[in-house]
């Protein structure tokens, strides 16, 4: 049984309108061992809205774990008690994501300047979960100074209990840069963040923010206990996570992406045969074939058919890659 800590060692981040039910079973698909994370959920959500809707997902996807945003510690509490129900490995509380909607809310990013608040919050989520209650934070937010902030959140967060971080190794800008900047424009500071390795030895560290290849998630495992990707793994999921089981020296289960498309075939019949779309999972897989032969056709083929279209659609843009390869 893999620990969360050894699944930890790379992590499909959460992203908003990307990292969906659909797409951890697709990315489960092609590495049995990577950490998944749902898109964030906020606390109010959990405790007012349609539980099941926000919370359920399948059990392949484990090991998964739930992220949540918020700043009221009672709020994040029932919320976190709510979820429990629901078996995922992890609770992690978001202190990272710069939107409009997330500062209007006081949480995100802007918790950044409130590292007080977001201990006040991880305490009270421990007291009611039977899993880990994890942070992802960014560097800085603002004026801040990272050199100064960084570490003394850090020291904030493991006093409060926390053991294991994940760090956007950028500032966030939460005036004057939109969300998809914020991810951009910010320059990236990994050396401060492997110095927080250095400087928090007994903490499960995980780097985040910028990091496009596989090469990379290695370099920066030569320091850092975890890696934790984005856009990468979404856009380009087979060159992301088709070694990744490698890290754990397991053999990966498929050797290449045209195997990972039949497989997922039964999957996504299944889906529409339970009232499902075909787009609700072709959107995650788009980049499947990224860089490789047919991948225009495979991407062309989904994009156009799969909003109206059924199986045929996909068997169509499998034709485009599996004719080449053959």
């Amino acid at each position: 049984m893999t620990t969360l800590n050894e699944a930890a060692r790379l992590s499909v981040a959460p992203m908003m309108d990307w990292t969906d039910r659909n797409c951890r079973v697709f990315h489960r698909l092609i590495s049995r061992r990577a950490l998944l994370y749902t898109e964030m959920v906020t606390a109010a959500a959990i405790v007012h809205g349609d539980r099941g809707r926000l919370l359920d997902y399948d059990a392949t996807e484990h090991p998964v774990a739930l992220q949540v945003g918020g700043s009221d510690p009672v709020e994040l509490q029932e919320a976190t008690r709510i979820a429990t129900d629901w078996g995922y490995d992890e609770i992690n509380l978001n202190v990272g994501c710069p939107s409009d909607r997330v500062q209007s809310g006081c949480f995100g990013a802007v918790l950044m300047k409130s590292p007080h608040l977001v201990a006040e919050c991880v305490q009270a989520m421990q007291q009611v979960s039977p899993v880990e209650v994890t942070v992802k934070c960014r560097i800085g937010v603002d004026d801040q100074e990272p050199v100064d902030v960084l570490p003394a959140f850090i020291e904030t967060m493991q006093a409060a209990g926390v053991r294991r971080l994940t760090i956007h190794a950028r500032k966030a800008w939460l005036q004057g840069l939109s969300p998809r900047e914020n991810r951009e424009v910010p320059p990236l500071d990994y050396p401060l963040v492997h110095d927080m390795k250095t400087r928090f030895p007994d903490l499960h560290l995980s780097i985040n923010g910028g990091i496009a290849s596989f090469d990379a998630v290695r370099d920066h495992l030569q320091v850092m206990d975890g890696v934790m990707i984005g856009r990468a793994a979404y856009h380009q999921p087979w060159d992301m996570l088709g070694r990744a089981d490698g890290l754990w020296g397991e053999k990966p289960p498929f050797d290449n992406p045209s195997d990972i498309a039949l497989a997922m075939r039964p999957l996504i019949q299944a889906h529409l045969c339970g009232g499902g779309r075909l787009h609700q999972f072709t959107r995650h897989m788009l980049g499947l074939f990224h860089g490789m032969p047919g991948a225009r056709g495979w991407k062309r083929t989904l994009s156009e058919g799969a909003s109206k279209g059924g199986i045929e659609v996909y068997d169509a843009a499998l034709r485009q890659v599996t004719q080449l390869a053959a």
